[in-house]
């Protein structure tokens, strides 16, 4: 029998979408950064505390964390076009309010409005690769829009350094917020949902291929949507996504001041250094992604293939994170620090992947906003707990030592956890 293959029509359909979804994701973490980069002249202008700061910098990824439990269901139920459109226009206005703020609780306002407007950005990608890729293709494909987040850290300090300087502080926000508005009206010009797209019996005989039918509504109780609590399988998933996600931001928000406070580099040389890592993520993405595409054409489980790569690479993160916080030497830190980068985009890409391959279809965004809540929970906790640690210890060399254990205990959980995806008869049998 012959296997179905993508058309040239799904085939640029595919890369069309991860290209936007790429752009769209960096827009996202360039957005996020805004705030990192401009913060001394946003002290001094606005004059703020420290605690202040600190504060607002909290306020997006609280926001953006419980927002991730309804996201998941809008996008199921409005799917991605919708979804990502709106969400993209509501969180480019948000950043460009953020340019015109006066007052301290005007950029809270902002901030909060950034998290639940970016909120269906990465859950709209999980989406997008269970809608248009076959199940041997989606790994990758997951790893190309996952690999934003690593590309746009990498990318905001230098441009985000330029367009402050060369325009300000608020002039800088409000050209991001420009730039995602137009790239929000491209998704929407351009996109297209498979059931809008007038497919081919072909077309949708390769796209749903080896899928297990599913033939159930979005869930319109809240009650029975929480049913997916239940199982072990969706905790797995939020462990594992702790782990990885803590040490993105332990990183994110640490690193430059990891650099400059406990490596003595200058501001000048941290900026170009920070980056470092922030690259050897992005090629993790790829490599994530791919690994776990290879592992299911050579006959593993789409669950395994998701799940051996995540446990190992986020074991090693834990190993290298110790290893760094103890060596003498500034390269070989900083060498390690990419590393342990490179391994956990890995294990990003690989949690993000098994969503489409551990739940039914109609439930994979909501499924993949439960994980992603849990992990951005831990992003929440990495700068404060980081933050205490160094403050009470004037090292951060204990804060690091904690990363490296919440990482080994987010693979353990996840391996043991997860054996099995979730099926429509599950969600149905379990109590509500």
């Amino acid at each position: 029998m012959t296997q179905p293959v993508a058309t040239p029509r799904v085939r640029r359909t595919q890369w069309l979408a991860l290209t936007m979804l790429l752009f769209g994701g960096a827009i996202a973490y360039v957005d996020r950064a805004t705030l990192s980069i401009a913060n001394p002249l946003i002290r001094k202008e606005m004059g703020l505390s420290v605690a202040d700061m600190g504060l607002l910098l909290s306020a997006f990824l609280w926001a953006y964390a419980i927002a991730q439990l309804p996201a998941g269901g809008i996008v199921d139920r409005l799917k991605p076009r919708l979804a990502l459109g709106l969400g993209l226009m509501f969180w480019s206005v948000a950043q460009l309010f953020g340019g015109f703020v006066g007052n301290f609780w005007q950029f809270v306002t902002a901030r909060v409005a950034l998290g639940l407007g970016e909120s269906p950005q990465y859950l709209t990608g999980s989406r997008v690769a269970r809608d248009w890729f076959h199940a041997k293709d989606r790994g990758l494909a997951t790893g190309v829009f996952i690999s934003a987040s690593a590309f746009g850290t990498a990318i905001s300090a230098p441009m985000l350094t330029f367009l402050m300087l060369a325009f300000g502080w608020r002039w800088m926000f409000a050209i991001m917020g420009f730039a995602g508005l137009v790239l929000g009206g491209l998704w929407l010009a351009f996109y297209r949902d498979p059931e809008k797209a007038g497919l081919t019996a072909e077309e949708r005989a390769y796209l749903v291929e080896g899928d297990v039918r599913s033939t159930a509504k979005p869930e319109s109780n809240l009650r029975e949507w929480g049913r997916m609590f239940r199982f072990r399988t969706t905790w797995g998933v939020v462990a594992g996504h702790f782990g990885e996600v803590y040490m993105i931001w332990l990183y994110t928000a640490w690193l430059p001041g990891y650099l400059e406070m406990e490596r003595h580099m200058s501001i000048k040389t941290t900026g170009w250094v920070a980056a470092i890592p922030f690259i050897a993520a992005t090629i993790g993405g790829l490599w994530g992604g791919w690994i776990g595409d290879v592992l299911v054409r050579r006959g593993w489980t789409p669950i395994d293939s998701r799940r051996y790569p995540l446990t190992i690479s986020l074991l090693l993160v834990g190993v290298f994170t110790a290893w760094a916080a103890f060596i003498e030497s500034n390269i070989a830190a900083v060498a390690l620090i990419s590393v342990s980068m490179f391994l956990n985009q890995i294990a990003s890409t690989s949690v993000w992947s098994i969503a489409p391959v551990a739940s039914p279809k109609k439930y994979t965004a909501s499924f993949a906003g439960i994980s992603n809540c849990g992990g951005y929970i831990g992003a929440a906790l990495a700068p404060t707990v980081t933050g205490f640690i160094v403050q009470a210890t004037g090292s951060f060399v204990p804060a690091l030592l904690v990363g490296s254990a919440v990482a080994v205990v987010g693979a353990i959980l996840f391996f043991g956890l997860i054996t099995v995806p979730l099926t429509d008869a599950d969600l149905a049998e379990a109590p509500a």
